[in-house]
């Protein structure tokens, strides 16, 4: 149980530290030079346009795509409450669009809602690549996957901003670097936790937890507050992941 607690607590932090640099208005590439590069951009576009509470809903919503990849390429049969899931995960996006319609006058663009459904697709595959590893490669492995995986986005990232000409700003680059240690340590302890718990057990426990976790981090912290389409979705959203994982 302990890896499971240290993968909420990680991965919270990273949706945590994400709006901090939005608050202090720093560029996300240069924090995100130590990160997956495009669920990540993705993640700090989401957190700055909906907030961190459904920007969390949004990623650990993801579990809809290794469970679709599953049903596609490995002919596995959903059973009825995954069905129902899929349903309240529509429900869930339809809530987002919602919320995102009413919590100001201003008009949302397009790209608003594709930065949602960017992160709910890039997280997904993500965690979709993690299941593979975990079956397919030895346990003994997975220090040079994770350092293979965040050398290319380093290397990646830090040519998009030679490229930009994007300033290294210290306060950026030092978040970063804090983002980095969460960052890691999630995908490590995920590994670990689903060498030692079923993944039944694993991935409604974490995702349920980081947006526990980050809704209450993010109230306490800047007074994030939900309105009352956002509180929808935030409840469609925890039992679509109920039912996914069931």
């Amino acid at each position: 149980m302990i890896p499971l607690l240290l993968t909420i607590l990680c991965s919270s932090g990273i949706a945590l530290i994400l709006k901090q640099n939005d608050v202090r208005q720093g560029h996300p590439l240069v924090l995100l030079a130590s990160l997956f590069v495009y669920a990540f951009f993705a993640f700090a576009k989401a957190v700055s346009i909906a907030g961190t509470a459904l920007a969390s809903v949004s990623s650990r919503l993801s579990v809809v795509i290794p469970i679709a990849l599953s049903i596609l390429l490995f002919r596995e049969i959903p059973t009825t409450p995954q069905l129902l899931g899929f349903g309240f995960a529509l429900l869930t996006l339809f809530c987002f669009y919602l919320s995102l319609k009413t919590s100001s006058k201003e008009r949302h663009p397009f790209t608003h809602y594709f930065y949602l459904f960017a992160l709910l697709l890039g997280i997904g595959f993500n965690d979709f690549c993690m299941k593979i590893f975990h079956e397919w490669r030895p346990i003994a492995e997975k220090p040079f996957f994770l350092s293979v995986i965040f050398t290319f986005s380093f290397l990646y990232t830090s040519g998009c901003i030679a490229l930009k000409r994007i300033r290294w700003e210290k306060p950026t680059l030092l978040r970063g670097a804090v983002l980095g240690i969460p960052n890691v340590f999630s995908s490590f302890f995920l590994l670990s936790a689903l060498a030692r718990l079923p993944a039944i057990i694993v991935y409604p426990t974490v995702n349920i937890g980081i947006i526990l976790l980050t809704t209450l981090g993010a109230a306490l912290i800047w007074s994030d507050r939900l309105n009352r389409f956002g509180r929808w979705a935030l409840l469609f959203g925890l039992i679509a992941i109920l039912l996914l994982r069931s």
